[in-house]
């Protein structure tokens, strides 16, 4: 069979099921823009501006139905005709054919098959993310595909979760938690290579900067692991960056090779601790390459006094690092992420309290506070319900600057309430999070007591 006559068959056969996958991916995605027409005409009736805003919105959505399912018939083609990856080095002979095509029948991204007619649902959904990246064209997002899947080869990005690279980076780029909708936290922490030792020992040869590229990927690919690529389900990461200590020209190189290789598997960059330097070579570059590629993909830049508040409009404060503002911590023995946070808010120049109420005795209350951006005095105490009993000052500072979450707790004795007083004598408002609980406990003497201490 003609490649002509394959790629014929190959549309015959995919316009059979094209309503069953590529129209409802596509839908899915503009889903609310058809509502939004729906809605208007109902309420408010048509005019020539919103008929001709509708109908540009529906011809957009044709458009990436027609790319969609011409990268299907693309990639089906290259399989079959076996140049998925590139021509074959050599010539095969008639009986050795099949072998190849076999394999490339099998081929998968991000664990999902690449053969458009084994009918997986998830198909289209990464074959889109290629077209978004190249504003839906056929060709270019063709040739993107073809050189990811050749970086994967040569890089072997399939086997690297196998790999042992050591723990010496373990704190500089990983994995935790999640953001508000679902999608897996990808840090990458470069406060960590103020320590010299770590900085030469990364940077110094080739061979380390390699190691170091590795495990970035590694932890990619992690991330990916916790994906689901199927219709309404969580198929992007957010990769939170930190940039203070950022060595210049390393931390570029690693930046570009995961940008190319990984086209719209990020849902979100939000980079933090921006230093000038970066603010002025990367934000125009990235926004240019954002609007050339029309990607779905944020950038989102904060300087060192918004890196908490930004953090924070997108993931929960029990899923935050204590590190970035937030109140999570690494293997919490008091606290979970399903154990909520409250939020208060302060006026400028004026005073709140927390009062946690203290009626079982024989039990601690254990509590956790962290105020956005700080700069505020706060005062924590007992307050007994028996008006004989004397008050008990737990903690105190007139003037916090900064800091992560503050933990404290009390063993309850008598019943009554605990008090956390906040000051705010700043002009902006504050966003104080806490979060209590208690648990059964002794008293610490009577547990000396009891071993003999």
């Amino acid at each position: 069979m003609s490649q002509d006559e394959n790629l014929a068959t190959i549309i015959e056969h995919m316009m059979i099921d094209q309503d069953e996958e590529s129209d409802a991916e596509i839908e899915k995605i503009e889903n609310a823009s058809l509502n939004d027409r729906e809605t208007n005409e109902e309420n408010l009736g048509s005019s020539p501006i919103q008929e001709g805003k509708f109908v540009e919105e529906e011809l957009k959505i044709k458009k990436k139905k027609r790319a969609l399912m011409g990268l299907r018939c693309r990639v089906e083609d290259a399989i079959l005709g076996n140049y998925l990856i590139g021509k074959p080095t050599k010539k095969l002979a008639p009986d050795e054919k099949s072998n190849p095509v076999e394999e490339l029948k099998e081929t998968t991204l991000w664990g999902v098959p690449l053969l458009p007619s084994k009918g997986d649902e998830g198909t289209n959904i990464v074959l889109l993310k290629f077209l978004r990246a190249k504003n839906y064209n056929i060709s270019d997002a063709f040739h993107l595909l073809q050189k990811t899947l050749k970086w994967r080869k040569e890089f072997k990005a399939d086997e690297i979760l196998d790999e042992e690279l050591g723990n010496d980076l373990e704190k500089v780029v990983y994995l935790d938690s999640k953001d508000k909708e679902g999608h897996p936290l990808y840090y990458n922490v470069n406060g960590a290579f103020k320590d010299k030792v770590l900085y030469r020992k990364i940077f110094k040869t080739e061979e380390n900067f390699k190691r170091y590229l590795r495990w970035r990927v590694q932890y990619i690919e992690k991330g990916i692991k916790e994906l689901n690529f199927k219709n309404g389900g969580t198929d992007s990461i957010v990769q939170i960056t930190d940039l203070k200590n950022t060595p210049r020209t390393s931390e570029k190189k690693a930046w570009m090779a995961l940008q190319e290789n990984y086209p719209e598997l990020v849902h979100r960059n939000i980079i933090i601790n921006v230093p000038f330097w970066f603010y002025v070579s990367h934000l125009l570059s990235s926004r240019l390459k954002v609007r050339s590629h029309r990607s779905h993909s944020k950038f989102i830049f904060a300087r060192p006094s918004r890196a908490t508040e930004t953090l924070l409009k997108f993931v929960a404060p029990e899923n935050l690092p204590v590190e970035y503002g937030g109140l999570k911590r690494e293997k919490d023995p008091e606290f979970s992420p399903e154990d909520k946070v409250t939020e208060l808010t302060i006026r400028g120049n004026a005073s709140a309290s927390i009062l946690i109420p203290t009626s079982e005795v024989g039990v601690s209350v254990v509590w956790d506070m962290t105020v956005v951006g700080w700069n505020v005095g706060f005062k924590e105490e007992f307050i007994p319900d028996d008006e004989g009993s004397y008050r008990i000052l737990l903690q105190s500072d007139k003037d916090r600057k900064g800091g992560g979450s503050l933990r404290n707790s009390f063993y309850i004795n008598e019943a009554g309430k605990i008090m956390i007083t906040i000051d705010n004598g700043t002009l902006k408002k504050k966003r104080v999070l806490y979060r209590y609980r208690t648990k059964p406990t002794a008293p610490s003497y009577i547990v000396r007591k009891e071993l003999g201490i």
